[in-house]
């Protein structure tokens, strides 16, 4: 008797730990499954513009990147009244109603693109009081209202990841260059976790958006990609060990030639493709990845 109640404890708190992971979003095989177990296809809107500014959004033909666009609205209105128009921005850019209306439309994700700044000591749009959690905390607890999975998109890196006006960065992927960066990068996302550990409305974290344009040196610089991936997910998992990590590959997200074999559980393979006709052949060799390692995409 003892022995079966043994087995049944056992049984029980096997099935307890299954369950409580299951409420996170997770992935099996080439699908990536929702907290009620069943197969989750992203329907998505990228909440762009938001805290990462882009010219474009703002139809400036010259000013293209936070900084450059920050530029323009202080040369405007001056430094004091910039740094209130950000904060008034902030706080109004999404709001409840946004999200409400979002999920009305039939999307069930948002990505959220953040700046790494938001979240260190370093002057954003002439803040450096680490706005960062503030506000997507506000915008997270609306999605869990209205049940829209949220991914958290480190658009702007340290040093820059792109080398192009959507990083915010210098002209150049200087990230792949410091190790202090690097280490700044780590200790973000490490903070972001820790933070957001047992917040279940969030599908996952994507580490760096469109690493490495294509004009700079791909031989020297793609190979660092995955390695820095390693080490970022490694101090996550110290904290998070429930969460999706989502990984783009070099080249705007689109070669994935820098990745060899996955190197842990519960990661997701994220392209982007451009201009190109809705077939599937434009894709193929995502998808031929996605076969190979049985892993989603």
């Amino acid at each position: 008797m003892k022995a079966i109640l043994k087995s049944l404890i056992i049984l029980l708190v096997l099935f307890s730990i299954r369950s409580s992971a299951q409420n996170f979003f997770t992935a099996s095989g080439k699908e990536i499954i929702s907290p009620d177990g069943k197969a989750f296809l992203i329907k998505g809107v990228n909440l762009g513009n938001w805290l990462v500014p882009e010219g474009y959004m703002f139809k400036f033909k010259k000013a293209n990147s936070p900084r450059m666009v920050n530029n323009v609205i202080t040369e405007l209105i001056g430094p004091t009244e910039a740094k209130k128009f950000w904060i008034l921005f902030q706080d109004n850019y999404i709001t409840e109603k946004d999200i409400e209306y979002i999920k009305e439309m039939g999307a069930n994700t948002v990505r959220i693109p953040f700046n790494y700044k938001l979240f260190c000591d370093e002057t954003y749009l002439w803040n450096n009081e680490q706005r960062g959690f503030e506000l997507l905390d506000r915008v997270i607890n609306w999605c869990e209202k209205y049940n829209v999975a949220v991914i958290l998109d480190m658009h702007c890196a340290p040093g820059g990841q792109t080398g192009d006006n959507i990083d915010d960065s210098y002209g150049y992927p200087w990230l792949f260059e410091s190790d202090e960066s690097q280490q700044l990068m780590t200790e973000i996302w490490k903070n972001i976790a820790e933070h957001y550990a047992d917040k279940k409305i969030i599908l996952g974290y994507g580490l760096l958006n469109e690493p490495i344009a294509h004009f700079f040196d791909k031989e020297k610089l793609n190979p660092k990609l995955e390695p820095l991936y390693k080490r970022v997910v490694k101090e996550i998992r110290k904290v998070d060990k429930n969460h999706l990590i989502i990984l783009g590959g070099a080249q705007w997200n689109t070669n994935f030639s820098v990745f060899g074999k996955p190197f842990g559980d519960k990661l997701v393979y994220e392209f982007h493709k451009y201009w190109m006709p809705p077939v599937q052949e434009q894709i193929q060799e995502y998808i031929d990845f996605s076969n190979r390692y049985n892993v989603p995409i």
